[in-house]
Formats: structure tokens, sequence, C-alpha cells
């Protein structure tokens, strides 16, 4: 057996194991973190790079420049972040698919816990690094039990679960009903992550992001 065929049954076997549990850990983290660059890091989002997009244009309408630039940053940190992980991907991408995500999450909760030390001066940098490691995170973990999600954000996932659960309305199917429990599932843990976040935030301050770190170590000690 070579070296490709063996990388391939990892991924296989990876994608399998992909179960909405082990995949709690991301979508929870996920939402910690939106919460937590708005309320502890100036009023930015993390994850939802839409919602930057529309704050950075009603900015620059308004001719404040330099406030548009803040907006500005974590859009191109989200960038140079999937830039990264597809990059760690291809360079690994020999030695499965296990290898890559254990790789990518041990960057991102290096990153997190970074900005856990970064004052409220750096709030920038603190919203850069937390966007490029949400964006890895995003790029890296695309499939649970079998279907595609985004662990950071909601619009991807609330379109498919409409959608499925529009599917079975017509056809009665237990696998549209069962597609549909599982975007629903996602959302309600991606709320719930976002609560804790805004909680914590509120608690801890610009410490809470080290939750996110915890948040994180059982997946990437899962197989």
């Amino acid at each position: 057996m070579n070296r490709q065929t063996k990388a391939s049954q990892i991924d296989a076997a990876a994608g399998a194991a992909e179960t909405l549990w082990r995949a709690a850990f991301l979508i929870l983290s996920g939402g910690f973190q939106d919460a937590y660059t708005y309320v502890c890091r100036g009023g930015v989002f993390a994850n939802a790079q839409t919602g930057n997009v529309v704050l950075m244009s009603a900015k620059l309408m308004r001719g404040e420049w330099r406030a548009a630039v803040t907006y500005l940053i974590p859009l191109a940190a989200f960038f140079t972040g999937t830039f990264a992980a597809e990059t760690i991907r291809r360079r690994l991408e020999k030695s499965g698919r296990h290898r890559v995500n254990r790789a990518v999450l041990a960057v991102e909760i290096a990153l997190l816990f970074c900005v856990g030390f970064l004052p409220q001066q750096e709030n920038a940098l603190a919203n850069a690094l937390v966007s490029l490691a949400c964006a890895a995170q995003v790029q890296t973990f695309q499939t649970v039990c079998g279907y595609p999600y985004a662990s950071t954000m909601c619009i991807g996932n609330l379109r498919s679960g409409a959608e499925a659960f529009t599917a079975w309305l017509h056809n009665r199917e237990t696998s549209e009903l069962r597609r549909a429990g599982t975007y629903l599932a996602i959302l309600l843990l991606f709320l719930l992550g976002a609560a804790a976040g805004s909680f914590c935030s509120q608690w801890l301050g610009i410490r809470a992001v080290w939750v996110c770190c915890l948040l994180l170590m059982p997946r990437l000690l899962l197989r």
C-alpha cells in the first residue's frame, strides 16, 4: 500500500469520525470568539466578515477613515488565515487529514492564547489574530456528519437547515429531517458559545479568550 493510498484512507476515516459532538467544541469556540471581539475588542466581529464589511462601509461614507481601517484589518486577517490553512493542508496532505487538523488547531490555540495578553490598546492586533485563527478553523473543518457546514458563522448553516426542513415537508424523507436537525443543533451550539463568550468577556475581560483554548483542547486531542 503506497503512501498516497494510506493518506486517502486516513482522510476518509477522519471525515466519517467528524460527528456532531466532536464538532461541538469548534462551534462553541466559533460563537465565543465572535462575542469576545465584539464585547471586549471594540465592537469588531472576528468571524462575521459580512458585518465588518457593512460597518466599514458605513464609516467610509461618514469620512471616518481611521475607524474604517479597524474593520479592514480583520478582513485582511481572515484572508491570511484561509491562505495559511490551505497552505498547511497542501504541505501535509500526504500525511492525512488528521495531521492537518492537529496542526491547524495547535496554531489556532497558540494564537488565541497570545491574544489574552494583549491590552486594549492593541485591539487591532488582537482582532487580526482572532480573525486569522477563525479563518484557519473554518477552512480546515468543513463537514460534520457528512454535511457541509461552517463552525464560525451562521448564515450558511441557517440556509442549509431551512432548505433541508423544506425538503422534508415536501417528501417526508427521514434523511432530510436528520439533516435539518443537525443544522439546528449547530445553530444552537453557536448561540450557546456566543452567550458564553458575552458573559465571560464581561466577567474575565480580555483574558476570556483563553476559554476558547480550553474548548479547543479536547478536539485537538481527539483522533
